[in-house]
């Protein structure tokens, strides 16, 4: 399946270039590269690609531009965004304007080839949904949607807001479509600081995989679930309840809610 998968890179470094066709085309993905953001429009114009991997920091257009663009083009195929000079605010707004996922550089081999697996699964997701197609996945277990009262950071994580003045946080459904059967779930622990758009948690997967989970919220842990330490199928088969991640107590939780998306805004979540 992977010959018939051909990923678009674009970076205004050759050797970045290099590096992510080297290891794509290792795993048998075929792959199209390009120098700066106005290159990779041009080759969306003639041509189909099933993942697109796009610096954020380029000169004349940066990737938030492209994104943009991108998506006018070529609406399906899913946007991951990269960047060395990786903030928080970064992380939040590339998912927030419509990218797929977001990986800080430098990457690893393993860490690029988890967000490739979501991208591409995100794209079958959004295929079969559509009904275009796309290649068989897993069946796709019952779940409760995800709660419109709850807010996400874009399809990655959701934050609901308790009674008490707490918030609880978790991984949304999506996310866990995008990922194999997981077998642990690393976690911080009590009293531990969450940040908005930083990784707070790793789910390890079947496939030997590891797939980091960004906060959609910041602030202080007072809980952590520890029954996902011995069940953590539970993530998967209740992702928005009992595979709850953390309840903390937010730092800024009102400029940081405004920043997010509310659950059902997307027909996948």
């Amino acid at each position: 399946m992977n010959a018939d998968t051909e990923i678009l890179v674009i970076d205004d470094e050759q050797v970045i270039l290099d590096a992510v066709t080297k290891i794509c085309t290792s795993e048998g993905y075929r792959v199209a590269s390009a120098l700066d953001a106005e290159t990779g429009l041009q080759l969306l114009d003639t041509r189909s690609f099933s993942l697109i991997l796009c610096d954020v920091m380029m000169p004349k257009m940066d990737g938030f531009a492209f994104l943009k663009l991108s998506l006018r083009k070529a609406p399906d195929t899913p946007v991951i965004m990269a960047t060395g000079f990786s903030t928080v605010e970064t992380a939040v707004q590339a998912l927030t304007v419509g990218a797929a996922d977001y990986i800080p550089k430098p990457f690893t081999f393993d860490e690029l080839m988890s967000a490739v697996q979501r991208g591409l699964r995100y794209r079958a997701i959004r295929q079969r949904q559509q009904g275009t197609g796309g290649p068989p996945l897993p069946e796709d277990p019952i779940v409760v949607p995800c709660p419109p009262r709850y807010r996400r950071l874009g399809h990655t994580s959701w934050v609901s807001l308790e009674n008490d003045g707490t918030a609880r946080v978790g991984v949304t459904h999506l996310f866990v479509r995008t990922i194999e059967q997981p077998v642990s779930v690393e976690m911080l622990a009590a009293e531990g600081e969450i940040v908005q758009g930083t990784v707070c948690a790793q789910i390890h997967t079947q496939d030997g995989l590891v797939h980091p989970v960004l906060s959609p919220i910041s602030g202080r842990i007072v809980d952590t679930n520890a029954e996902l330490q011995s069940f953590p199928t539970i993530i998967e088969k209740d992702p928005y309840f009992t595979g709850w991640l953390y309840r903390a107590i937010p730092t800024d939780v009102e400029y940081e809610i405004a920043r997010l998306q509310p659950c059902g805004s997307d027909p996948l979540t």
